[in-house]
């Protein structure tokens, strides 16, 4: 048995007005909701990290066909 973690695959573009990196950088994370990431600088991209979720399977191609669309396996163990 496989069992594979999965997470939501989502990332924005937020529009902040400012005059250097590092006002950018602390302007961005404020307005980065939990369990975002800044992913990018000076674009202003952020990444959704959260809502990890298992999926199980006998194996690996039918594990792969559970993930579902807008959301990417990270890791696969043998249990």
């Amino acid at each position: 048995m496989l069992t594979g973690v999965i997470r939501p695959v989502e990332s924005r573009t937020v529009d902040v007005q400012v005059d250097d990196l590092t006002t950018l950088q602390e302007t961005l994370q404020a307005q980065t909701p939990d369990g975002w990431d800044i992913v990018s600088l000076p674009q202003r991209t952020i990444a959704r990290r959260d809502g990890l979720q298992e999926i199980e399977a006998d194996d690996m191609t039918t594990l792969i066909g559970k993930v579902p669309d807008g959301w990417q396996l990270l890791y696969v163990r043998r249990v």
